[in-house]
């Protein structure tokens, strides 16, 4: 199985390429710039690995949320490689992908993860390590205060606090309490779990068509990125 995964919806640009479970991938903290870079480090990651585009099983990419000029970077730019060669596409969600980094990184059963959405706000989710070690979701995401974030009544204290929010808005820890242990690492998305996370589900053949990856902003005055926006590319 190959799987090129995409995620521009930090500062962190990065492409990730899984093939037959063995990961590569590159990654960039940029303040902007995201456009003029990650084309070419999709193309210096197909070279690196000998590998051309309409070889893939399926694009997946960080849907969101984010910040918006990002996102819709991601997606566009997934529509544009899909159409182009022929392939399916697979959204996962951001905050999914922080979780997983949490998971990989230390034991635990339970995380939340906070991104600072600006404007006073958090995008927010809660995860769980299933069976098969991957993050999954508890409930549904949510962009909110800071002061609305909650944890599932059942979960017990000492649940990891990871992403951006935690440092934007000090006041997350001292709402949560003993419940939350917030990580003095600020853990940003990235391409590498986003394609680990996207290979179960190529798999299970839970792939959408090109003209499907859409950004998933969380907030509803931001309308979806349209179709006729596809960044029109010439595959490998």
């Amino acid at each position: 199985m190959k799987i090129l995964a995409l995620d521009t919806a930090t500062e962190n640009c990065s492409v990730a390429l899984l093939i037959d479970g063995r990961l590569s991938s590159r990654e960039e903290r940029l303040p902007r710039g995201h456009a003029e870079r990650l084309l070419p480090m999709v193309d210096e990651l197909l070279a690196q690995c000998g590998t051309a585009l309409r070889g893939l099983d399926a694009i997946a990419y960080g849907r969101g949320p984010g910040a918006f000029t990002g996102v819709r970077l991601a997606a566009s730019v997934t529509q544009g490689l899909a159409f182009g060669a022929g392939l399916p596409v697979v959204p996962v969600s951001d905050l999914r992908a922080v979780a997983q980094r949490a998971f990989d990184a230390a034991p635990g059963a339970h995380v939340l993860v906070c991104s600072d959405a600006r404007m006073r706000e958090v995008y927010w989710a809660c995860f769980e390590r299933a069976a098969d070690g991957l993050a999954a979701p508890v409930g549904e995401e949510r962009v909110s205060p800071p002061a609305q974030v909650s944890l599932p009544p059942a979960w017990a204290d000492g649940t990891a606090g990871v992403g951006s929010g935690f440092a934007a808005y000090p006041e997350l820890a001292r709402t949560l309490g003993a419940r939350i242990s917030p990580w003095s690492d600020i853990l940003l998305p990235r391409a590498a779990e986003i394609a680990r996370l996207a290979e179960p589900e190529v798999g299970a053949g839970r792939v959408l068509p090109a003209d499907q990856a859409v950004p998933v902003y969380l907030r509803d005055e931001v309308a979806r990125l349209p179709a006729a926006a596809v960044i029109k590319l010439t595959p490998g």
